[in-house]
């Protein structure tokens, strides 16, 4: 993967900051997003630096028209043209209550987060995929979002998110004859200090509320990541993929209700 530019939003911490950690392994040079976390965005590019790779930390809300453009904008100036998009960050409400009980400017942040900023974003760095007839396209879900279930008390969330789902399989049809690739990631209840974690970091340890036994980790979803990132994965393109270790999330949500 030397020589490949990965644009990773949302990467100050979480799964996104793993996720940018694996791609700099891989080779990949890595510009790095973020809202307000900066000094954990830049000790991330300095850990990628470390490895030999060039890396820039650069703020933007993603659910902002022009600063998405200018994150994409920023990116190609610094490191050249963005190879991989891996669309990580999106806002969640965690206070659980009926769509009715959302006020307009909640249901406008959770859209535009979650949906309107990632395509504007791919729809951003298409032309450049397309110039070099290869690319590869990441946008986040939830676990058994491809099902478009209901989920009481996520209704805007999970919109946004059901939504991605099609518009992911819509762009990788459509750009598949380019060489690019698109994809969606559904981490399953990756929760706090886990996000950022590797797998060897949880050997022992239980998770009552997971099929598989385990608690999740970042690593689990980066190493998806680098995987569907690779040359040789240019056949695996419009799938929404679990990594969940078999937890569902909807029935918890509702088992909680």
């Amino acid at each position: 993967m030397a020589g490949r530019t990965a644009l990773i939003t949302g990467s100050a911490k979480g799964l996104g900051r793993r996720a940018a950690l694996e791609l700099a392994a891989l080779g990949c040079d890595v510009a790095l997003n973020y809202v307000a976390s900066k000094a954990e965005a830049e000790e991330a590019a300095a850990q990628i630096e470390a490895l030999g790779r060039r890396a820039v930390a650069i703020q933007a809300n993603i659910a902002i028209e022009e600063e998405a453009r200018g994150l994409v904008d920023q990116t190609v100036e610094k490191l050249g043209g963005v190879d991989i998009l891996v669309n990580s960050a999106g806002p969640f409400i965690r206070e659980r209550k009926l769509f009715a009980d959302y006020s307009a400017a909640e249901i406008h942040e959770m859209m535009n987060g979650n949906l309107v900023g990632t395509m504007l974003l791919d729809h951003r760095v298409l032309p450049g995929m397309r110039a070099r007839q290869w690319g590869r396209i990441i946008h986040f879900g939830f676990g058994h979002a491809a099902e478009a279930r209901s989920w009481p008390h996520r209704a805007v969330y999970a919109a946004a998110k059901v939504g991605l789902v099609s518009f992911t399989r819509t762009l990788a049809a459509e750009e598949a004859p380019n060489g690019i690739t698109v994809n969606m990631l559904c981490p399953g209840d990756i929760r706090g200090e886990f996000k950022e974690k590797g797998i060897r970091d949880v050997e022992g340890l239980a998770d009552e509320e997971s099929p598989r036994g385990r608690p999740g980790t970042g690593e689990d979803v980066a190493r998806v990541i680098g995987f569907l990132c690779l040359p040789e994965s240019d056949f695996v393109t419009g799938n929404a993929i679990e990594v969940s270790g078999g937890f569902d999330p909807i029935v918890s949500n509702v088992k909680r209700s």
